[in-house]
């Protein structure tokens, strides 16, 4: 894992709103250049819309994002892809009528530089052998895992500095989860800080460095990883042992 020291992403009091919901309750999390994060909480607890915050998607009401010290609270989602935030969604959300490799296509559509689009392709390509087998087929018609593949590519193809994976293990059968868990790792290796939200709580605070733990929008436990995997509540209510 490569650590650096310097703080890439910082959350600070964060209250996001669904109309009159209060989704978020004043979060405060932060990610340092190099780590691999993890947030992990119940279903509602607010780890997505952590991440629609930071995207762009749902700008918080009160509390500050920045992003290598710049100020994203109200950045439009295109601009904090240009500054160098790429998510792979939940549920994939890929173009089902194009191919694979007019699916990763589209996540360089703010790019120009053809030599490094072609170089970034073809990591793709390394690290997902498959996703070079079915370049040319339909992504609607791959396989979850090869759609979460694809998925993860695709937000690759903008050669993000912070990557951020919503739920990647999501309906996958466990040797394809297996497979996302050692790429999200590969792709850490080679450079790309990582911000995961994952309801497979034991896989990612097995890659992560950190963890926050998410309960209805708050944060209700923030550790290093190992000393999370450890902790008798995190044990009993996200590893499901007694």
């Amino acid at each position: 894992m490569t650590e650096g020291n310097g703080l890439m992403l910082e959350l600070k009091d964060v209250h996001t709103f669904y109309g009159s919901i209060e989704a978020l309750k004043g979060i405060s999390i932060d990610v340092r250049e190099g780590e691999i994060v993890t947030l992990i909480g119940a279903n509602g607890a607010g780890k997505s819309t952590t991440l629609r915050s930071i995207n762009g998607l749902n700008h918080p009401r009160r509390g500050s994002i920045r992003f290598e010290g710049r100020d994203i609270t109200n950045a439009s989602p295109h601009s904090v892809v240009k500054m160098g935030i790429a998510q792979s969604p939940e549920g994939r959300r890929l173009f089902p009528r194009m191919s694979v490799h007019e699916n990763l296509e589209m996540g360089a559509f703010q790019r120009a530089d053809r030599k490094g689009i072609r170089e970034d392709m073809d990591r793709v390509f390394e690290l997902f052998p498959r996703l070079q087998e079915r370049r040319t087929q339909k992504a609607g018609t791959l396989s979850g895992g090869e759609q979460q593949m694809c998925a993860i590519g695709r937000a690759l193809m903008a050669r993000p500095k912070l990557l951020m994976l919503d739920e990647p293990s999501m309906g996958l059968a466990p040797i394809f989860v297996e497979r996302i868990f050692e790429t999200i790792v590969e792709v850490n290796k080679q450079g790309t800080t990582i911000l995961l939200v994952e309801q497979n709580a034991l896989m990612a605070l097995d890659v992560a460095s950190r963890g926050y733990v998410l309960e209805t929008g708050t944060v209700a436990l923030a550790d290093e990883a190992k000393a999370l995997r450890q902790n008798e509540q995190v044990r009993k209510t996200y590893l499901g042992e007694d």
